[in-house]
């Protein structure tokens, strides 16, 4: 029987009730499924502008031709893996570590928080992006080390939330692989 079209794969992704984007220390546990509730060592990054998140692959090929022009080979070259989103609670601590890096953030008792901006952080950790797809079903997207590699204009305006965007770019695990994703399907 050949396949055929069918409506019912055809889906959007809204973020998970209670949180969609998480960050944990490089190093801790991968969750390997998509209903598994995360460990307190994965911390919420709030809420994200209505953007949502793109994930970008890019890849280039290589063709090879022989004498006379024909495409004898065609070669992938790896490419990078890259997540881009705006984190818009501001006033969080894990965002501001997120963005800036856990060593360049510290808070105190008396609810206050400095932020040291420099050059940047290289601070890898785990990311983990959770949805609801159509008819309740679960995509977890697991992205074992990624670190920020680029962060927009932040705009400071009484008509929009002050937001991060940032593109994190993720790098390969020891099998070679720069993300995962789980899927689970309800089922009536």
């Amino acid at each position: 029987m050949a396949n055929t079209n069918n409506a019912n794969n055809v889906t959007a992704g809204k973020p998970k009730i209670g949180g969609a984007v998480y960050r944990a220390k490089k190093g801790t546990a991968l969750p390997t499924d998509a209903t598994t509730a995360l460990t307190e060592a994965y911390k919420c990054l709030g809420y994200c502008s209505d953007d949502g998140l793109s994930n970008g692959n890019d890849r280039s090929n290589n063709k090879v031709s022989a004498w006379g022009g024909d495409v004898v080979l065609n070669m992938t070259n790896a490419g990078s893996d890259t997540f881009t989103l705006t984190l818009i609670e501001g006033l969080s601590e894990e965002v501001l570590k997120t963005v800036y890096g856990s060593g360049n953030v510290t808070a105190n008792e008396s609810n206050d928080i400095t932020v040291a901006v420099n050059g940047g952080s290289d601070e890898e950790a785990v990311y983990v992006f959770e949805l609801i797809l159509k008819g309740g079903a679960l995509k977890r997207i697991v992205v074992p080390c990624a670190s920020v590699t680029s962060l927009g204009e932040v705009k400071y305006v009484d008509t929009d939330a002050v937001g991060y965007n940032i593109t994190l770019t993720a790098v390969n695990d020891e099998s070679g692989n720069s993300h995962y994703e789980y899927i689970h399907l309800k089922t009536e």
